[in-house]
């Protein structure tokens, strides 16, 4: 009889993957045609990242679709490496908390779908402009402390790239949160090797990076960020070691363009646009598995 129950979770388990990877698959079709219609955005760091998104909006983090600012009594997440914005668009149509009919304006004169995210827009699901990078470890750290403050047990997450690990204001919020025993907070960071001008080791190699953010007083998990079970696993990992005096830290190491073949293993599709025949290249490996838009 046990032997059946955890049969049963282990098939149901494997469902809901399978459920998340085909709405993965979905917003990667999201983010290419969005990029490709205005032909500006950030495809590569979008791509990489959308099984990332999935698993925490549709499974790890506990949040409403009916946005409010505060967010009370909720997980809150803040973006920090706002270029990658197509990706957190698609994720917050798709999660409901707007039309997903919408995001055919990514980009686009007056449109809430700026190129990098910004709550002068009033667009559901933003809560800081980002884009400056550097800056979103210090903003969750401040609402992390509030919801400490005000007896919230919800969690705060938020996202950084790689490249985005060579500003000074990153070290100084890393320092303040292990200081202040911010245990509330998990912060990831997509590790993908890849900048706007090269990779990470000819710009300014970041070195061992699991090592400075545990000298700097973290717990790190480390994850790969295009395996949906992996990353859910880890996300369950992380949320299992708060509360316990010591922020959270996952380092993610996923591949920039993740899910289309000639965008993968080059910084050169940051931000670059496809073109016509290269869109339908794109879409021809990724399955429409909820509808385009």
């Amino acid at each position: 009889m046990e032997l059946f129950y955890l049969l049963r979770i282990f098939i149901s388990t494997m469902a809901d993957i399978q459920q998340l990877q085909k709405l993965s698959t979905q917003i990667r079709r999201d983010i290419v045609r969005m990029v490709h219609a205005c032909q500006s955005g950030h495809p590569g760091g979008s791509l990489g990242c959308a099984d990332f998104f999935v698993a925490l909006y549709f499974h790890a983090m506990k949040h409403h679709a009916k946005f409010q600012m505060n967010g009370v009594g909720e997980d809150l997440f803040f973006l920090s490496n706002g270029h990658i914005s197509p990706v957190f668009y698609a994720t917050l149509a798709r999660a409901g908390y707007f039309d997903v009919k919408e995001l055919a304006t990514f980009r686009k004169i007056d449109s809430r779908l700026q190129g990098h995210p910004t709550t002068h827009e009033h667009l559901p699901g933003v809560r800081i402009a980002s884009g400056s990078l550097g800056q979103g470890l210090s903003v969750a750290l401040g609402a992390a402390q509030t919801k400490k403050l005000n007896k919230d047990n919800g969690l705060v997450y938020v996202l950084m790239g790689d490249g985005e690990q060579q500003e000074g204001q990153i070290w100084e919020a890393a320092m303040y949160a292990a200081h202040n025993k911010v245990d509330n907070l998990i912060a990831t960071i997509d590790y993908n090797g890849q900048q706007i001008d090269g990779s990470l080791k000819e710009v300014l190699d970041l070195k061992d990076l699991k090592a400075k953010w545990e000298a700097f007083g973290w717990t790190v998990i480390e994850s790969r960020g295009n395996e949906m079970k992996n990353i859910v696993t880890a996300l369950e990992q992380a949320k299992s070691l708060t509360g316990k005096g010591v922020p959270i830290l996952n380092l993610m190491r996923t591949e920039m363009g993740y899910g289309v073949d000639y965008m993968m293993g080059s910084h050169k599709w940051h931000g670059v646009a496809p073109n016509d025949d290269e869109l339908k290249k794109a879409l021809a490996q990724l399955e429409e598995t909820l509808g385009d838009y």
